[in-house]
């Protein structure tokens, strides 16, 4: 398989988690889809990343499809439940963070894309991102309370999804991401995944 990503993208490193978790192999190729030359949209019409090229050559796209895919690919480290209550809290876990992300990097975009002048953004938009960001944050930590993981008693793709979400937070953001003063929970948490390899390979860089 080849995953085609960033190696700064949050997305990118959920799945690129989950690789690792599950002890698959596979081919990495960074893209930049800003760039002009981008090839991104030989392989997925959407022009997004990652983007997982199968054994066979079809495409599959969007991070929570292809976490999913690969799931079912290997018994080790199950990562999402199969049925259940237990599968939608897992599912919504990971609903949560990438929702807190798509406010982030709207927020983001909005600030610092060359495509706009400094008197095209809007503020009001851009607060209003970061207080969809604060809010998912504050439902995180209060998800977690004082429990080992979000969703059980063991590592799901839920703590890949949340821990994910909030090291992008801090690497794009280190001046307003207050999440790590604010939640201790969440913290010990991070802190505590960060000794895994599958985190400590895949830091965001740019």
């Amino acid at each position: 398989m080849k995953l085609i990503g960033s190696l700064s993208s949050p997305y990118v490193r959920k799945v690129r988690v989950v690789l690792a978790e599950k002890k698959l192999d596979y081919r990495f190729h960074s893209e930049d889809v800003w760039a002009e030359d981008t090839t991104i949209g030989d392989y997925t019409p959407l022009g997004k990343v990652p983007c997982l090229i199968m054994e066979a050559g079809e495409a599959v796209f969007d991070s929570r499809v292809i976490v999913e895919y690969l799931d079912g690919l290997s018994p080790v480290g199950k990562l999402i439940p199969a049925t259940g209550r237990e599968r939608a809290e897992v599912k919504t876990w990971e609903a949560l963070a990438d929702g807190v992300l798509d406010a982030g990097v709207a927020a983001r975009l909005e600030s610092t894309w060359p495509g706009r002048a400094d008197h095209e953004r809007s503020q009001a938009w851009i607060d209003r991102q970061w207080g969809k960001v604060d809010a998912g944050v504050r439902a995180m930590a209060k998800g977690l309370g004082e429990k080992p993981y979000c969703s059980g008693n063991h590592l799901s793709l839920s703590d890949i999804a949340v821990v994910c979400a909030l090291d992008w937070l801090t690497f794009r953001f280190p001046q307003k991401a207050t999440w790590r003063a604010d939640h201790a929970n969440l913290a010990r948490l991070v802190d505590k995944l960060a000794l895994r390899p599958s985190f400590a390979d895949t830091v965001p860089t740019i």
